[in-house]
Formats: C-alpha cells, sequence, structure tokens
C-alpha cells in the first residue's frame, strides 16, 4: 500500500476536456499531450478516462510512454511520439502505427531501415526547426528529408508537419511567435511545391491554442489545460480578462491525499527534525504525515508550506525528510492516527492548489506535477 494516494476527478477532465473543445472548435482535432506521467496524473488513469470523453489521439515524449498508453488505450486511440524513440523500439513503433516526429535525418534514416525491414510504412509528422533551435529539421536538413521521402515513397506515411513554438504562453515572445509561424509557413510551402502534401498540420500547444486562435491550424496539443491547469499566470489573466470571467473555467483533475501516522508533545525551546530548522517558541502538538521529498514533496518546502487537516490549515515544520513531513497540529483538536491530510486538494473551506504549492516550492504546475511520484497509487474517481 502507498503511504499517501492521488485521486483524478473524472468530473474535473469532463470539465476541461468541454472547455477545449468550445475553445478550438469542431474542427481542430484534439491531441492530449499525456507526457511526464500525464503531468503526474498517470498515463494508465489518463488515456481511457479521456478516451471515454471523446479524445482519440494522444501525444507522448518517448517510446516508453507510447507503450504505455497503448497498453491502457481503450479504444485503439492514435499515439503520437514527439521525442526519443529507443533503437530497438523502432520495429514496435512501426508494427503497432505508432505516430512519430522525424525531427532530424537520424531518426527518418532509421525509421526507413526498419520500414523496409518490415515492409510495413512508418507513419510520421515532420517536425520543422522554425527559431527554437531545439528539435527540428532546419531548412538544408529538410531539403535532405525531401529527397529521402521522394526516393521511398511505400516506405512513408506522412501524417502531419509541425513545429513548436518558443513560449507561446508569454506576450514577451510575441514577435519570436510569429516570425516562428511565418517561416513554418514558408517550409510548408516548400514542401507542397515538392509534392509533399502532410494532412494534419499542428503547433499550437495549450498556450498557442490560447494565446494564437489563428495558429490552431488542424490540431492543437493540449495536456496542461486537460488536467485543469493554465499554462502561465499571465495566460489565466489574459482569457478571465478577454473574455470578462471571474470563475475559473478550468478545473483541477487532482488531489493527492496522506494519513496521519504519528502524534506527540515537542517542549519549548526543543528542536524539530533534522538541525536547527524549526524551533518550538511554546510547548506544542506536532503531528508525522508519511509523505516527503521521495513522493514529490519537495524540500523546499521545509517550513514554507501547509497541508490540511479536520478543514483547517497546518504549517509544515522542520526540514521535509525523504519519507515524512512534520505538521504543527496545536491549534487543531482530537488529531488521531489515521486522519485524512489533504497535500493537494480542497478540505472543508480551505484549498492547496498545485498553484500555491508551486509558488511556494518556487516551480512551476508542470514541475511540480511531474515530479509526484510513479509510486503513489492513484485512483479515478466519480
Amino acid at each position: 500500500m502507498s503511504t499517501s494516494i492521488i485521486q483524478i476527478k473524472k468530473s474535473a477532465l469532463a470539465k476541461n476536456v468541454k472547455f477545449v473543445k468550445e475553445l478550438v472548435g469542431n474542427k481542430v482535432k484534439i491531441s492530449a499531450v499525456i507526457k511526464g506521467n500525464a503531468y503526474g496524473h498517470g498515463i494508465e488513469i489518463a488515456v481511457p478516462a479521456l478516451e471515454q470523453l471523446g479524445i482519440n489521439h494522444f501525444s507522448v515524449f518517448s517510446s516508453e510512454e507510447a507503450k504505455r498508453a497503448f497498453k491502457s488505450s481503450i479504444k485503439k486511440s492514435n499515439i503520437m511520439i514527439m521525442g526519443y524513440i529507443e533503437p530497438g523500439d523502432f520495429s514496435w513503433v512501426i508494427k503497432n502505427g505508432i505516430e512519430f516526429n522525424a525531427f532530424d535525418l537520424e531518426i527518418l534514416k532509421t525509421s526507413l531501415k526498419y520500414s523496409k525491414r518490415l515492409n510495413k510504412k512508418a507513419v510520421i509528422h515532420l517536425e520543422i526547426e522554425t527559431g527554437m533551435n531545439r528539435t527540428g529539421l532546419t531548412k538544408n536538413q529538410l531539403c535532405e528529408a525531401v529527397k529521402i521521402l521522394n526516393e521511398n515513397k511505400k516506405y512513408f506515411f506522412i501524417k502531419g508537419t509541425s513545429t513548436h513554438f518558443a513560449g507561446a504562453e508569454s506576450i514577451a515572445n510575441h514577435v519570436r511567435i510569429t516570425q516562428q509561424y511565418k517561416v513554418f509557413q514558408q517550409r510548408l510551402k516548400y514542401l507542397e511545391k515538392n509534392n509533399i502534401k502532410p494532412k494534419i498540420k499542428h503547433v499550437a500547444s495549450s498556450a498557442g491554442a490560447l494565446n494564437y486562435p489563428n495558429y490552431r491550424l488542424d490540431m492543437v496539443r493540449t495536456g496542461i489545460m486537460i488536467f485543469g491547469y493554465w499554462p502561465t499566470k499571465e495566460a489565466y489573466i489574459k482569457y478571465l480578462s478577454n473574455h470578462k470571467l471571474y470563475v475559473d473555467p478550468l478545473e483541477r483533475a487532482v488531489v493527492w491525499k496522506s494519513k496521519i501516522m504519528s502524534v506527540k508533545k515537542v517542549h519549548q525551546g526543543e528542536f524539530v527534525g533534522y538541525g536547527f530548522g524549526f524551533q518550538a517558541a511554546e510547548e506544542m502538538n506536532v503531528a508525522i504525515v508519511p509523505v516527503g521529498y521521495t513522493n514529490g514533496y519537495s524540500r523546499t518546502l521545509s517550513n514554507n508550506s501547509h497541508v490540511l487537516l479536520h478543514g483547517k490549515r497546518a504549517e509544515v515544520i522542520g526540514t521535509v525528510n525523504m519519507n515524512m513531513i512534520l505538521i504543527n497540529i496545536s491549534l487543531i483538536d482530537n488529531v488521531k492516527i489515521g486522519d485524512e491530510v489533504i497535500l493537494i486538494g480542497k478540505q472543508g473551506d480551505h484549498e492547496i492548489s498545485v498553484s500555491s504549492f508551486a509558488e511556494m516550492n518556487n516551480g512551476l504546475n508542470y514541475e511540480l506535477l511531474t515530479r509526484l511520484s510513479e509510486k503513489i497509487e492513484r485512483k479515478l474517481i466519480d
């Protein structure tokens, strides 16, 4: 048994998927991005739950994640690998019709070798370098890629073409983003001139889908919004302002719970936990919760966080341990072993949100969520 549990609310996923569908319209396909263990929510939980909500295309980072998504799928959805493919996985990828980004010549040549061996087409998306200087075919590489593709048409199905924007969530990057889109359009014309006409063109992530409606094209790759989070606070405020809203239209899908494992008294002047990080100013009651940095509860939250217990906030005191945190329960009555503790989520009138948790942790929603240990039990509720 896990010392904590992560619950994923299906009703929240439904609300968020509905929001994204209404945002992009019925002519734009949605690829649910589930990299990073579905942003910490669990690939095995997310895939079937989202399929039941009408999602039939999933984007992952690696072939390892693709295998998990493929195994979890109940509707034989399309799966696209945006990043790394283990050399030994190319046969599996091509055999099972897994889509993948051809982001350099090496991956194109390797897939060609396996496609010939299997006598089966590789389903590819040509990823184009437009200015982020991360992954993607440069102008010169694209010329060579076109030659390879046109000479080996029986071994490739060019399903799509894509690029990735370097920070569509911030107005500070606007000039760079618009320039990237301009380059993308130029490369598309080059492909069409050379008789390569990808079926699906896609450039927008969650942030791009929000801030650049004209760039949604045939498909958007939305991840963080489907799980109830905004790419940044800037993107959130801009959306509310533009639509004259006062309530967040998204709902957080995750709840992280644990239990009290021990309760004790600490006398005035005594130190709590490792070193001298916390000293009791007066006699106090302390409870121990079996969650620590091995579970994804960062050490930077030492003396800098709260949990919810009996509907009240209890501060985390002392250093976050590998497997435990200590909390001050002096103002909370009748605390006993086994009582529920909320690490992320609501209890009573209070809430510990991932965004506030991330701010205390000096991190991003993305970073905090993906750090949640895969060993923690995950369960779909309602």
